[in-house]
């Protein structure tokens, strides 16, 4: 009786100090991350056009290459809540019916984005997936260089809520805190742009942005 109370005694802390050590790790996590920003930005709809654009008008919103600030919470070894920082800045151009036009310049957003996430933990590396919600603001939007000539004086993109996904890897670096992330999200998200000469609405159009945003860094837990 006594060996085999020192055997499950034994099979017990085996299993125990795994467990103690993942408890034991850090609830916060930061992450410094160089994020490249890939929207789509086609028109769906046009809902107002009183200048006659081409019947085959698309456009595109531009790439964009920024640095992210991420902030993760644990509520469990497995479990967490993130949030992002970041301004990304996009022009949107012409792709079709008025090709090479810029219709928006300099289009800055806040991509407000949390998201739930469940990490699979495989050692010291840690794979997980989330999906969560946006909120896109934006900050600043200017007329296309296009667009003026026509008489445009002012240019506005809807705020708009969304949905996200996410996938991606911790890596450790050692017992430290330190680790690599690497990081991949799909937004889904519209908004309407709308183009004004003066007080009057010139132009009023449907996007779907629904952009990829792929990152990579540094990260430290504790």
């Amino acid at each position: 009786m006594k060996k085999f109370l020192v055997a499950a005694l034994a099979g017990t802390a085996m299993f125990a100090a795994p467990a103690q050590a993942a408890d034991n790790d850090g609830k916060l996590q930061v992450k410094l991350l160089g994020t490249y920003v890939a929207p789509d930005g086609k028109i769906t709809d046009i809902n107002t056009d009183i200048v006659g654009l081409p019947a085959a008008t698309q456009t595109e919103a531009s790439d964009n290459f920024v640095p992210t600030l991420a902030i993760e919470y644990f509520a469990s070894p497995n479990v967490s809540i993130e949030t992002i920082c970041c301004v990304t800045q996009h022009d949107v151009d012409a792709v079709a019916g008025l090709p090479g036009a810029e219709l928006v310049s300099d289009a800055k957003v806040i991509p407000a984005t949390f998201t739930a996430k469940y990490h699979f933990d495989l050692g010291g590396v840690k794979p997980y997936l989330g999906a969560g919600a946006t909120y896109f603001w934006w900050v600043d939007v200017e007329p296309g260089a296009e667009t003026i000539p026509l008489g445009v004086t002012r240019t506005t993109l809807s705020d708009e809520f969304g949905l996200v996904l996410q996938a991606g890897t911790d890596i450790a670096l050692g017992d430290s805190g330190l680790g690599l992330t690497i990081d991949a999200k799909r937004y889904f998200v519209d908004t309407t742009a709308r183009w004004y000469a003066g007080d009057t609405l010139a132009i009023e159009t449907e996007h779907k942005l629904d952009p990829w945003v792929l990152s990579a860094g540094v990260s430290y837990r504790f």
